[in-house]
């Protein structure tokens, strides 16, 4: 087949899902091209594997831009004579779907939908996008049960399929907790919990530094690791200085490889707003590290049922998040026997390997069926 990936996101999350495709496509002998803005990641990684990455300059939000954007991916899609057209996240979402107009078998993966991001007239107008558009969206992949549930609530009416996220769990292998901290110059004793995630409001960092004093009075010695760079660095920051003990906390900015502190930490936390399903629990759980998650989209599907009472927490509520972290970070060894059993888990259920080949299933049932098919819409959600 001949694969092209659309992604404004280069960095975080997305682009991480999309390099992981792009990786195992290219293995199983696809032609894979990849169309997003330059710098960031993505374009790196998948470049270095063997596709043809294509510049398109787009920026995050919607805006007067929108139009060139889509006229520019129209020549890239003609140029290209793409099998399939895999646009990934809102912004490619938009101009995607207004540059191909179905014609092209074509599956959009929202990773969180738009609408559950803003508030107000602007979310009433995303919704009212995304219900007129699935008629270009062959597909409509989520990443969780409960993301596609959340989208047929909303009433978009479209051809489903999930696929759970994955990560690479032999590149996350575990690693020795003691000389990662020696090599990040970290106390080798102090409980240690690390939020690895951009930092914007979606991820929560706001809320977590809420919790943290509540956490120090019940774990005084404990340790506090921020690790990525985003929009909202300086706010955070300012929030680390106004903390009690702003030394306790550690604001890493983003990092080319975040697997040193997933070694180092007793307990990963991620107090997201919204998510699909994360990426950053599965890499900290395929590092053998217990971890502690906002009852959002995807957090419970990633999680073994045993772990559901003292994993998730409800979100935007710093009370509940400072007690479950400070029942973890006060029983070191146990959060160790979690961890093992977590990297069980995701060995088992979230192995890159599978997303691939199940992307790939997708992809040969979407052909198989004709673009006609495409413009069936099944209101009873239908999973591959």
């Amino acid at each position: 087949m001949t694969i092209l990936h659309i992604s404004q996101p280069v960095d975080g999350g997305v682009a991480r899902v999309v390099a992981d495709l792009v990786r195992g496509q290219r293995e199983a002998g696809h032609r894979v091209l990849v169309a997003c803005p330059r710098g960031g990641r993505l374009a790196a990684e998948a470049a270095a594997v063997g596709a043809l990455v294509q510049d398109w300059p787009a920026r995050r939000p919607p805006g007067p831009g929108t139009p060139a954007e889509a006229w520019r991916l129209r020549r890239i899609v003609r140029a290209a004579a793409p099998d399939v057209v895999h646009l990934h996240s809102a912004k490619a979402g938009l101009a995607g779907r207004l540059a191909v107009h179905g014609t092209v078998p074509t599956v959009f993966q929202p990773h969180a939908w738009s609408f559950a991001a803003v508030d107000g007239a602007l979310a009433a107008a995303t919704l009212r996008w995304e219900r007129f558009a699935t008629r270009w969206s062959h597909r409509l992949l989520c990443v969780s049960v409960q993301e596609r549930a959340d989208g047929v609530a909303a009433g978009l009416h479209a051809d489903w399929a999930v696929v759970p996220n994955g990560v690479d769990v032999r590149h996350y292998a575990p690693a020795d907790r003691r000389a990662a901290r020696i090599a990040l110059g970290l106390d080798l004793e102090a409980p240690l919990a690390v939020c690895v995630g951009r930092l914007c409001r979606q991820k929560g960092q706001d809320v977590l530094l809420a919790a943290w004093p509540e956490v120090l009075r019940r774990v005084p010695r404990a340790r506090l690791a921020l690790v990525g760079g985003g929009p909202e660095e300086q706010r955070v920051a300012e929030l680390v200085r106004q903390t009690a003990e702003p030394a306790r906390i550690r604001l890493v900015g983003d990092v080319p490889d975040p697997r040193p502190w997933l070694a180092a930490a007793d307990l990963v936390v991620l107090p997201s707003r919204w998510e699909g399903m994360a990426l950053a629990p599965l890499e900290a759980m395929a590092a053998a590290r217990p971890v502690l998650l906002t009852d959002v989209p995807g957090a419970r599907e990633c999680l073994p049922p045993s772990e559901l009472a003292h994993a998730v927490v409800p979100p935007e509520d710093a009370r509940a998040l400072a007690t479950r972290m400070g029942d973890a970070l006060s029983d070191p060894i146990e959060c160790e026997r979690r961890g093992a059993r977590l990297r069980e888990h995701v060995m088992g259920r979230h192995d890159v390997r599978t997303v691939v080949e199940q992307v790939d299933v997708l992809y040969r049932h979407l052909l198989g069926a004709g673009p006609a098919a495409g413009r069936r819409r099944a209101r009873v959600p239908e999973r591959i």
